[in-house]
């Protein structure tokens, strides 16, 4: 790839991230949450009985202190409540209550919508060849730096 080509990569991309984001942002500021809660409240929602902060921590690749903050924000909203580990008195384990699973077809809704209105335009044999380049991309880039680095949003 020559340097004109790898510029126009890097614009493309950084672009497309910065405006996703900021979209995003708009339509989950519209049912009260910030970024990256609407992805916490999906992986509480995967399992009925729940998950400890660390188990929770590592499904979206973050330190514990970090989904522990994420976790405060929605603490005050009542989405979830904290049950004790019997095995371990030290932990606890985060249970998704009915008010968060009833914003879930909220949260899928608004990330079905955003990819739609964002890809609308592009095939969708297009889209498959775009989505596994980009996984591709992705592959390649944790080969160089490694996996414990954003390895969810």
């Amino acid at each position: 790839m020559d340097a004109g080509e790898a510029m126009r990569l890097n614009r493309a991309l950084t672009k497309m991230s910065k405006l996703y984001r900021a979209a995003r942002a708009r339509r989950l500021a519209a049912l009260g949450l910030h970024p990256g809660q609407d992805v916490l409240l999906w992986h509480l929602a995967q399992e009925r009985d729940g998950m400890t902060i660390s188990e929770l921590a590592a499904r979206l690749g973050v330190e514990q202190p970090t989904a522990t903050r994420s976790l405060a924000r929605l603490e005050k909203s009542g989405y979830f409540r904290r049950e004790p580990v019997a095995t371990d008195r030290r932990q606890v384990r985060i249970v998704l209550l009915d008010r968060g699973h009833a914003l879930l077809p909220a949260v899928e809704r608004a990330w079905s919508e955003l990819a739609e209105e964002a890809m609308g335009q592009v095939s969708a044999p297009d889209r498959e060849i775009a989505i596994g380049a980009l996984e591709q991309a992705i592959a390649n880039l944790r080969r160089i730096i490694g996996d414990d680095v954003l390895t969810e949003e």
